[in-house]
């Protein structure tokens, strides 16, 4: 017989601050974790996560949706793409980001985000 593993963001197994602008939950299923992350107006990957886990650019690859907000991706050729709510995504390792607006944007993301804002 098949189970079915069900959990929610409301209990997630683990929360990751940001650096003063936001946070991740995180419920792991299927052996694979899902995050739902809150990124509060004026985050920036390079100010809000960048000094938790070092390098020049964000080296995670996201494929999520975003469900609130606004959010500019900017890729280390220098092209830029800004997400909206009801977007789906795929982002390749190799970028920066930021929130647009005043909104918090929400985006659940099912990429590789198992070391994603983690102090080493």
């Amino acid at each position: 017989m098949k189970s079915i593993e069900v959990k929610t963001f409301d209990k997630p197994d683990e929360t990751r601050d940001f650096e003063g602008k936001g946070w991740a939950d995180i419920c792991t299923v299927g052996g694979k974790p899902v995050a739902r992350g809150h990124f509060e107006p004026g985050w920036k990957w390079s100010q809000n996560v960048k000094p938790i886990v070092g390098g020049d650019m964000c080296q995670v690859s996201h494929l999520g949706y975003v469900l609130e907000g606004r959010m500019r991706v900017i890729m280390a050729d220098g092209s830029e793409q800004e997400l909206v709510p009801g977007e789906v995504v795929a982002i390749h390792p190799g970028h920066d980001a930021e929130v647009v607006g005043n909104e918090t944007c929400v985006f659940v993301d099912f990429g590789e985000i198992a070391e994603y804002a983690l102090r080493k």
